[in-house]
């Protein structure tokens, strides 16, 4: 097993928790809200007819060109931090998910590299490894295949990491699957050795020998942000903006106790996260998930991370733990403060 390396990130324990109840107010421009300056008044000298004029009507219109493109500017960037923001108050714009570091650095995934990047990120705290481990997993994913578990690549390479079934990866169907593809890049990566007497870069071309091993400490940055969050290091830095799912109906509980749903969540978590340790509520549609005594209590928000970030696959309307719920219905606001009975242990992970 590789050596413990350092956190992707800096956890602070006094960092505020993301969401419209703790994040601070951001201003943009002057927030005194003064006006600019006006035109000094000047010496318009006497009249020579239609020159005068003919200055007035140029300077009207480029004052009238300077409005219209500063509008149109305005617009443009309100636009902009619309879409990156991904949700206008209750109103989905489009669906992202966005990892964050205390200083406020950030980085946002669509929904489906998000997906990806949590299995990722798991399957290393599964297997014991170091949270670097999953940055360089991450990191290498970016790389190539952008986190997106595409069915194309250089001659037979598909998946994740685009591993060859030639080279004796697996098959083409193990590879596309994402548990798979994570588990076959660590089973490398474990021989690789000491990972603190590596960079990303050196580790990750161990495994992947690429024809552009320097790519990969490009992505270093944005793997860290990714990973912190999802890995437990950064409390309250991960959050999904997505739109509720009108098609899911109600599911009947079967003989165990859980529905369709519930099953899957709890199948998931032990098959990417190794948890296996939860309670369901009466309506079969609640898992109520205990961290173990012996474990950090960032292993907490790590489980409440992954299923916001697994979400969409798995039909996750509610995330809650001690004092926080994530809510689909009103994910824009992320992370709200509430009294939700859990200890700061415990998870519950609510399906519709």
């Amino acid at each position: 097993m590789p050596a413990g390396g350092p956190k992707a990130g800096t956890a602070r324990p006094d960092r505020p928790i993301a969401g419209t109840s703790t994040r601070p107010l951001r201003t943009d421009g002057d927030p005194t809200g003064a006006e600019p300056p006006r035109r000094p008044p000047g010496d318009r000298g006497p009249s020579t007819g239609a020159e005068r004029p003919r200055k007035r009507s140029r300077f009207r219109g480029l004052i009238i060109a300077l409005t219209v493109i500063a509008v149109t500017a305005g617009g443009s960037v309100a636009a902009a931090w619309v879409w990156l923001q991904g949700a206008v108050g209750p109103v989905t714009i489009r669906e992202i998910c966005t990892g964050e570091f205390s200083d406020g650095s950030s980085h946002t995934l669509e929904i489906d590299q998000a997906n990806n990047a949590a299995i990722i990120t798991a399957i290393a705290e599964k297997r014991d490894f170091p949270v670097r481990a999953a940055t360089i997993g991450v990191a290498t994913a970016i790389q190539e295949s952008k986190l997106r578990n595409i069915t194309y690549g250089d001659r037979d390479s598909v998946g994740l990491f685009q591993q060859r079934p030639s080279q004796g990866w697996g098959t083409r169907e193990e590879i596309l699957d994402p548990i798979y593809s994570a588990n076959a890049f660590y089973d490398a990566l474990e021989k690789v050795g000491d990972l603190d007497e590596l960079t990303i870069t050196e580790a990750a071309q161990k495994v992947q020998r690429s024809a552009y091993p320097e790519a990969y400490a490009d992505h270093e940055p944005e793997a860290r942000m990714v990973v912190s969050p999802l890995a437990g290091y950064s409390p309250g830095g991960w959050n999904c903006v997505l739109r509720e799912d009108g098609d899911l109906t109600a599911q009947v509980p079967g003989e165990n106790g859980l529905t369709a749903r519930s099953s899957a969540v709890r199948a998931a978590a032990k098959a990417e996260l190794g948890r296996n340790n939860s309670k369901v509520d009466q309506a079969g549609t609640a898992l109520t998930f205990s961290v173990p005594a012996a474990q950090e209590k960032r292993y907490a928000w790590a489980l409440a991370s992954w299923a916001l970030a697994r979400a969409d696959d798995l039909g996750v309307r509610q995330v809650s733990l001690d004092g926080y719920t994530w809510d689909r219905s009103k994910s824009g606001k992320g992370w709200t403060q509430t009294d939700t009975g859990l200890g700061e242990r415990q998870v519950r992970i609510t399906v519709y």
